[in-house]
């Protein structure tokens, strides 16, 4: 069985056990647990539910620490003109472990 969810603007495909790296989730410690609302499928076997079948289906998942991505670079530059500006940025991500995938 496996899900599809919302979080942080993006969608991702998630099973139990699964790890997946989120945008930040805000006051979550390591060790607590999420209940993640916004499941847009899900499919059992050959049977796939979407739309109001999935309105009252959540999925659990662990909080396994908050981190930092990896730094992306930005870098600018306009030919002949002696302009280059270089700057970086690291996203704030959170590591999951997925639990259970409930069908109510």
């Amino acid at each position: 069985m496996f899900a599809v969810i919302r979080t942080g603007g993006k969608q991702y495909r998630v099973e139990s056990g699964a790890v997946i790296r989120v945008e930040r989730l805000e006051e979550l410690e390591t060790g607590k647990t999420v209940t993640l609302d916004d499941v847009i499928m899900i499919t059992e076997g050959e049977k796939t539910s979407l739309g109001k079948d999935v309105e009252k289906a959540k999925v659990t998942a662990e909080v396994l620490e908050q981190t930092r991505d990896k730094k992306i670079l930005i870098f600018k530059k306009k030919r002949r003109q002696n302009y280059r500006r270089k700057a970086g940025h690291r996203q704030y991500k959170t590591v999951l472990r997925i639990k259970d995938i409930k069908v109510a």
